[in-house]
């Protein structure tokens, strides 16, 4: 059941006979960078690791084994449902006082819980089902997991060995299903092997590059007994992440920082994921230069720091987005120049040169050229840059980025994020959650599924701590907010943790606020329910003559279904809010019920779009303001003079129509809506 790859993998060892793969994107990181070391001696991670102890064998089952491994692996929560392949292993877990499971309404649910669980805390997030349908619904939290570098082990039953490739009763190859899908999986057709790919398993999706790891176990390998030998060190020969970066490229960086008059600090969810937001600080406040957080950067650098520009991408801050365009030198940390950010890649910030710092070499030049290419962990790559940066400046080289600033201040004073009121007196969405923001405050942790809720709360929530904002930023899963919440919520039980989904969102997963309800765990949902799948409606509006095909959720004309009484159904306690005068009343109020979930139903505008925006495939250049107001980037300033000013115009309808005419077939490559 191994696939084969084209790069080293932590596959079994001789005698052993657990199957897996790698990834493409976590090959061995060694040999990437020009200059950097192949051998362990620099930064990289030693192929022999040592364990939590040695111990003498114990006779127990394989079902046994599992529930001891997650117990020496010190996971104290397991969000999953019993099916006949995986059942063995639940009757142990009833016996372990260190492991909670948690029986979720579907195994979505339970992946999801398991990534809210995981980017609230930083450690790796467990789900469990059974084989066949049970292992395929946790396909789509695999890929989320996987597209935004979230650690995660899914332990999964499968047929007996003898059915395996015989079309047996919910049979399906989960392992070949989620090959492109996990950073590594394994087949284990051996008892003994348990404790060795269960560790495994666990530094593999929580090193390097984080990401989820499936271990698929057939049914009769955890009913047979096997010998409990908890593995001395683990070899992975194949698997060595550069931690530490080369100096030579750290001082070829600092040299390029020290010349440059317009660089900007592009921040990615790298950062978050080394726990660097305090030297990302340190490093910003040292050198003066501007920083942009991309969407699962948000709370890596504080958003009330006069340094902090905002979100750059689709929907980013004006300033933000200008920045890069403008800058002649990128230093990215931790980021993937996604299209999100980039727009039409082929005239992203055409004048820059590029720093780029990622622990996955993969990921470097894979969209844009590196000219520093530096392989390392974030949180070692900045302490050092810095250092080199500090050296520097001891020397005078001391960079004047005055007249950088003075452009920048004056693109975010003259485009700062705003709204106004709905043109039919509805409630604006906006509103509703920026003073969600103002009312739970920078401690509270906000998660979000996809759309233009997700948007609004990425602009208009100030972030000022890592981990307080979590999404489903890369594969833009609908439904992930709720069971992640409730992950999020069982992590981080002392901290107030709100869920804000949109209807279209809410209807995927929200069976599992009866979960939330039955296992205590209090969550709040601020519900931005527009009737419609908004983020779709809006871009039928702007690109599509405004026929609204198939987004009408009626859960405004007919209210269908009541969120009051489906949160009431579902044990908690329903709230609805449609006038301005009571969205802060309402929100107080939930937050002062902690012993059960609750839901507020915000019956918003239909018609409230994102702005800004730059849409999909177009170029940066490109970003709307609002509606009818573009910052255009004066073009005819040669290379090397002053920063590029930006004007507006207001378009005329004609000029309205033109726009969207050419906008429409420009994004006709890109048009991915939710």
């Amino acid at each position: 059941m191994s696939a084969p790859t084209a790069r080293p993998t932590p596959g079994p060892q001789p005698g052993h006979s657990a199957a897996g793969h790698a990834s493409a994107r976590q090959s061995e990181a060694s040999g990437a960078q020009s200059g950097q070391r192949t051998d362990t001696g620099v930064g990289a991670t030693p192929a022999s690791l040592p364990t939590t102890r040695p111990g003498a064998p114990e006779r127990m089952t394989g079902a046994q084994a599992v529930v001891r491994s997650l117990e020496e692996l010190h996971a104290d929560i397991v969000f999953g449902i019993p099916g006949g392949a995986i059942l063995p292993v639940y009757d142990p877990m009833l016996d372990s006082k260190k492991v909670r499971h948690v029986l979720v309404r579907h195994e979505q649910g339970a992946g999801h819980a398991a990534t809210g669980y995981a980017q609230a805390t930083g450690k790796v997030g467990v789900c469990m089902a059974t084989s066949g349908p049970g292992a395929t619904n946790l396909v789509t939290p695999l890929a989320d997991a996987y597209m935004d570098s979230v650690p995660m082990v899914a332990i999964t039953g499968q047929v007996g060995r003898p059915l395996i490739g015989t079309d047996g009763f919910q049979e399906a190859d989960i392992a070949g299903i989620t090959m492109p899908v996990t950073k590594h999986n394994f087949l284990v057709t051996e008892g003994d092997d348990i404790p060795r790919v269960m560790a495994e398993a666990f530094y593999l999706a929580s090193s390097g590059r984080p990401g989820p790891v499936l271990v698929d176990i057939p049914k009769d390998v955890l009913q047979g007994d096997m010998n409990f030998v908890w593995p001395p060190e683990m070899r992975l020969p194949g698997y060595r992440p550069v931690t530490k970066p080369h100096g030579k490229q750290v001082r070829e960086a600092s040299r390029l920082i020290a010349a440059a008059k317009k660089p900007v600090l592009y921040v990615g969810g790298g950062v978050m994921k080394a726990e660097a937001s305090e030297q990302l600080l340190k490093l910003a406040e040292l050198s003066g230069i501007p920083v942009v957080t991309t969407l699962m950067a948000r709370g890596a650098f504080p958003d009330s720091h006069d340094l902090n520009l905002g979100m750059p991408g689709m929907h980013g801050t004006v300033a933000a987005v200008a920045a890069l365009q403008r800058s002649d030198l990128l230093i990215t940390l931790g980021a993937r120049f996604d299209d999100r950010v980039t727009g039409k890649l082929s005239t992203f910030a055409p004048d820059a040169k590029i720093i780029h710092a990622d622990i996955d070499p993969a990921e470097i030049g894979k969209n844009r050229h590196a000219d520093v290419p530096i392989v390392g962990d974030c949180k070692e790559v900045i302490v050092e840059l810095t250092d080199a940066i500090a050296s520097d400046r001891q020397t005078g080289r001391v960079p004047d980025i005055s007249e950088w600033w003075k452009y920048l201040s004056g693109v975010r004073e003259t485009y700062p994020l705003s709204y106004g009121p709905q043109s039919d007196g509805s409630l604006s969405p906006e509103y509703v959650i920026e003073q969600l923001g103002k009312l739970a405050g920078p401690e509270a942790v906000y998660v979000a599924g996809v759309g233009q809720h997700q948007m609004w709360a990425a602009q208009f929530i100030r972030y000022e701590k890592p981990r307080t904002w979590l999404n489903s930023g890369g594969l833009g899963t609908m439904g992930y907010a709720v069971p992640a919440a409730m992950g999020a919520k069982m992590g981080v039980p002392d901290t107030e943790v709100w869920a804000i989904d949109g209807d279209g969102c809410f209807q995927m997963t929200n069976q599992e606020l009866a979960t939330c309800a039955i296992e205590g765990v209090p969550i709040k949902v601020a519900l931005i329910n527009n009737g419609n799948l908004g983020m779709v409606r809006q871009w039928q509006n702007l690109f599509y003559e405004e026929r609204y095909s198939s987004t009408d959720l009626s859960t405004h004309s007919l209210r269908i279904p009541d969120f009051v009484k489906l949160a009431e159904a579902l044990g908690c306690v329903g709230i609805r809010v449609d006038k301005e005068e009571d969205v802060i009343p309402a929100i107080k109020k939930a937050q002062e019920i902690n012993d059960r979930p609750v839901v507020i139903d915000f019956i918003v505008g239909a018609d409230a779009q994102v702005w800004p925006m730059v849409a999909a495939g177009t170029s940066n250049t490109e970003i709307m303001a609002a509606r009818g107001i573009r910052p255009l980037f004066d073009e005819d300033e040669s290379a090397g003079e002053s920063p590029a000013k930006l004007h507006s115009v207001i378009q005329t309808e004609d000029q309205a129509v033109a726009y969207r005419e050419q906008q429409r077939k420009q994004s006709a490559e890109g048009d991915d809506t939710k």
